[in-house]
């Protein structure tokens, strides 16, 4: 009886542990390309209301976003601000393409959505933006 309860013991131990683990992204789950391309075009969607026309359009220039970020990841390095760089580059360069698929109004709701984005993330680095419950 003894070594049935330890052996119950270690197993929820192990099993409590497993489940607290969390990967990059503290917790987040970064998908497949695919994955993270259809999640910023139904975003996009709901805040540009996209045709379907548009949103295939988007999700190929996500795609492709995806495919130049990883080339770009493996030429940069270890090199935190050369990365920060580039990468402010390649959105930029992303975002623009993506204005090329809207129309008039889209475009003004894209930029009013972006100055948005922007404010949200000044915030969060000054410590006063809201955080999912649980992260520090």
């Amino acid at each position: 009886m003894k070594k049935l309860l330890i052996i119950c013991g270690l197993l929820f131990s192990v099993a409590t542990f497993a489940q607290a683990q969390q990967g990059q992204g503290g917790g987040r789950q970064m998908g497949t390309p695919e994955e993270r391309a259809k999640r910023s075009v139904d975003m996009l969607t709901e805040k540009l209301t996209l045709t379907a026309d548009q949103q295939t359009k988007v999700t190929a220039i996500y795609l492709e976003q995806n495919a130049n970020m990883k080339k770009l990841r493996d030429s940069v390095g270890d090199d935190r601000t050369a990365m920060r760089a580039v990468m402010t580059k390649a959105n930029e360069a992303t975002e623009t393409k993506i204005e090329t698929v809207l129309t008039a109004d889209q475009k003004k709701l894209f930029t009013a959505w972006k100055e948005e984005r922007k404010e949200m993330m000044k915030k969060r680095q000054e410590g006063g933006g809201q955080r999912p419950a649980g992260t520090k």
